[in-house]
């Protein structure tokens, strides 16, 4: 009993140590360590020492998504996010070192001049120029509707999205000024302006010797991975990467087999009685379940499937054609109408908006009863004088997009308006006038001319998607475990893949935060795999496709954060190394007193130059040498110069004459293209300065 009672006791303790324990057993050691140890468990990054929480990070990141809608995937809005924040951090350090400052009067006056802000119709007054007090109207209805006890998550969203959008104003004036801040200190003298004038065009005569690389065969040169290694350690910034994995995979695709088509086939023809039959279409086609939302337009016979178009184009109404096949669909159709129509119209109108019509603007006051009375006006006005139209179109009609043009739409085809004006243009005749109700408010059409009348059909149709049975699911299944269980015990995947007669694809390169793999569109499951600390190089694993397959992958190889590998560069390095060892070999065979020395010497003549400049530094025969020109300009008239490495080999030269160009007048000119050649590299202020920031990212652990 005195020990259940202890136990009792100890019971919380007890519990502790299970869990623990439990816990323990979910993760590694390294894993426990690394949960209770890190300090970034709860960070997504620090810029310049200032942390991004997660919290924080997730708020923004789901608000960017709920702007950007459904399009955007989670990695690219978090990549978004990320990217907008380094810039606002960084930017804001730079702002406040400089002491710039942006208010709120120069946030509200930059909003205010927007042309999308100033040319609203919604914010003018009746003189047709912008209202400011307008604009502050509606965004305090913004501001009530999202604050009241009756808000709407979209008035709250809406509300969210206008602070946001005052911040990226913010933001993006502070942007411009400090980017204009630096652009005033990127500028040239008059004394600048000459002399670049001068040197780029003195003219220069001499000579020069020149021995090219080819000369040396590339088997005297031989270029270790020491080598290639120390190149890559003296060049940093050029070869230093991040993080990355390679990759290799077999996609299985899970397709509908011969037999699988045949049953879906047949079980569509069982329908074709009971579907001629029918008097409600729409209601036989809901009761089989189609796979397709019926398309209630006409088409004419150039839109039909071409394996059916001359059937329909031959039958009769009540006629059902099928069963076809049209890209993933099996489909029956009947023939439901057909009418005259032609192909395309040419049309005219007066819009006529109402309160709540997608045309209303803060002008509109006519209720829908009252706009419908003013245009059954304006339509018994145009029936008694059709010349009118234009003049009353111009007076008005909302849609001021064509109202100067007294309403003319020009020509359009079939599927170019909305159904309900679409349904009016095409079913009437040339001359007809009538009043159209759409969701832009009441429209006055006239239909202007009509041309190529022809047949029009109307379909009713059942379509089902041809998919795989779960036989043949299960059939891929079992290759893809086979295949997989094969790779499990060490078998090389090309080997494997060419004995079986599958496709090997690769994923290069794959960085940590990516969500496609080449050949598969978004795979953020492969790459989370690819970078787990539990997997290695020769690892395999199964993934699932959005389109329903899988694909086998294999971890092929992994490279760490700094110096790019030397077997990852080294077709890029090796020539710049040879050249430079070939450079060597020839600079010590560039002796000799004169020209013609070092000529005689390396088995070569002296060549001329005239008039070259550094503004157009080639050299005839050899091509573009500006480190040689520059080499030229630089001597005195009579002097020689040896050893100078170039593009094409390694030349000696010797300047024989400089002609300086003829003084300008005036050096404005020059001073101002020499400005603006400073200034657009302002362009590259940003990652200048991020280059320079100290970012650290941490999403990886996290997304």
């Amino acid at each position: 009993m005195a020990i259940l009672n202890e136990i009792r006791q100890r019971s919380m303790f007890l519990i502790l140590i299970i869990g623990l324990a439990l816990f323990a057993f979910v993760l590694d050691p390294s894993s426990l360590a690394d949960f209770f140890g890190s300090n970034k468990v709860n960070q997504v990054g620090e810029i310049n020492g200032e942390t991004i929480s997660r919290e924080d990070f997730a708020k923004k990141v789901e608000q960017y998504k709920a702007n950007a809608g459904s399009s955007i995937s989670q990695t690219q809005a978090t990549n978004a996010v990320w990217n907008q924040l380094v810039s606002d951090k960084i930017y804001a350090d730079q702002l406040e070192k400089s002491g710039i400052v942006i208010g709120e009067t120069d946030v509200w006056n930059a909003i205010i001049n927007a042309p999308s802000v100033q040319n609203n119709p919604a914010y003018k007054n009746e003189a047709g120029l912008f209202n400011e007090d307008k604009f502050k109207e509606a965004i305090a209805l913004i501001k009530d509707n999202a604050t009241g006890k009756s808000a709407t998550n979209q008035a709250k969203s809406q509300w969210m999205s206008w602070l946001d959008y005052e911040k990226n104003v913010e933001q993006n004036l502070k942007k411009q000024a400090y980017t204009n801040l630096v652009k005033s200190g990127l500028g040239a003298s008059l004394k600048d302006a000459e002399r670049n004038y001068i040197m780029n065009n003195t003219k220069i005569d001499g000579q020069f010797v020149f021995v090219p690389y080819t000369s040396i065969a590339d088997s005297l040169v031989k270029v270790t991975n020491t080598d290639i290694k120390n190149y890559i350690a003296s060049h940093k910034a050029t070869y230093t990467v991040d993080a990355s994995k390679n990759l290799k995979y077999v996609k299985f695709d899970t397709k509908a087999s011969a037999e699988d088509e045949a049953v879906i086939k047949d079980a569509l023809a069982a329908n074709i009685d009971e579907f001629k039959k029918s008097t409600d279409d729409l209601l036989f086609i809901d009761e089989v379940k189609s796979d397709l939302a019926n398309n209630p337009n006409f088409i004419f016979k150039s839109q039909l499937p071409k394996s059916i178009s001359d059937q329909i184009t031959t039958a009769t109404k009540g006629t059902v054609i099928g069963p076809y096949k049209e890209t993933d669909y099996f489909k029956i159709s009947k023939i439901t109408d057909v009418v005259k129509m032609p192909d395309s119209v040419k049309a005219s109108h007066i819009l006529i908006p109402f309160i709540g019509s997608r045309s209303a603007s803060a002008e509109t006051i006519d209720t829908e009863k009252q706009a419908k009375k003013k245009a059954d006006s304006i339509v018994a006005i145009v029936k008694r004088s059709p010349s009118k139209f234009k003049e009353l179109a111009k007076l008005f009609s909302a849609d001021k997009s064509n109202a100067d043009k007294g309403g003319d739409l020009n020509w359009f085809t079939y599927n170019a308006m909305v159904p309900e004006f679409r349904d009016f243009s095409f079913t009437h005749n040339k001359g007809d006038v009538g009043v159209v109700k759409t969701a832009f408010g009441f429209h006055i059409v006239k239909i202007d001319n009509q041309k190529n009348k022809q047949n029009a059909y109307k379909l009713a149709t059942i379509a089902k998607k041809i998919v795989p049975s779960e036989m043949t699911e299960s059939k891929v299944y079992e290759t893809v475990e086979s295949f997989l269980a094969a790779l499990t015990d060490n078998a090389d995947i090309d080997a494997l893949a060419k004995e079986k007669g599958y496709t090997v694809n690769q994923g290069l390169k794959i960085k940590v935060l990516q969500e496609t793999i080449p050949g598969l569109q978004n795979q953020r499951a492969m790459v989370n795999w690819a970078f787990n600390q539990d997997t290695k190089i020769g690892s395999s694993k199964r993934f699932d496709l959005d389109n329903g397959g899988f694909a086998v992958a294999v971890l092929t190889g992994s490279t760490d954060k700094g110096l790019a590998p030397v077997a990852d560069v080294a077709a890029q390095v090796r020539p710049i190394i040879a050249k430079k060892k070939k450079a060597a070999l020839l600079s010590s065979k560039m002796e000799g007193a004169t020209l013609e020395a070092i000529a005689t010497a390396n088995n070569v003549t002296v060549r001329s130059v005239s008039g070259v400049t550094l503004q157009s530094p080639t050299l005839s025969g050899v091509g573009a040498e500006p480190a040689v020109v520059g080499a030229m300009y630089a001597l005195k008239d009579g002097n020689m110069a040896t050893n100078i490495v170039g593009n094409k080999g390694v030349f000696a030269v010797k300047t024989t004459h400089k002609e300086k160009p003829v003084a300008l007048p005036n050096y404005s000119a020059n001073r101002e293209n020499l400005s603006n050649q400073m200034k657009a590299k302002s362009g590259q202020l940003f990652n200048a300065l991020k280059k320079a920031a100290n970012v650290e990212d941490y999403r990886s652990n996290l997304y």
